[in-house]
């Protein structure tokens, strides 16, 4: 007679994650895009209040007016 053994899982291992719902993917797409948009967002406000920072506040951050400009030059999108 033959016998079958039980295969476990080893300890604290979770199985594969299953495929997900339509309706989880557009949850998942929908938080996604919106990450990005804050980012997005947060960049602008940040490079706006770095160009509009003065000299004194600059040189305290040891950072150049050249190096504000260049970083104010990049696209929202571009880190």
């Amino acid at each position: 007679m033959h016998r079958i053994a039980r295969a476990e899982r080893p300890s604290g291992r979770r199985p594969a994650p299953t495929r997900r719902a339509s309706a989880s993917s557009f949850e998942s797409l929908a938080a996604f895009l919106l990450r990005h948009i804050l980012t997005w967002r947060e960049r602008i406000r940040q490079r706006r209040a770095l160009a509009m920072a003065d000299d004194w506040l600059l040189k305290d951050m040891g950072v150049s007016r050249a190096d504000v400009m260049r970083e104010c030059d990049k696209a929202f999108w571009q880190a």
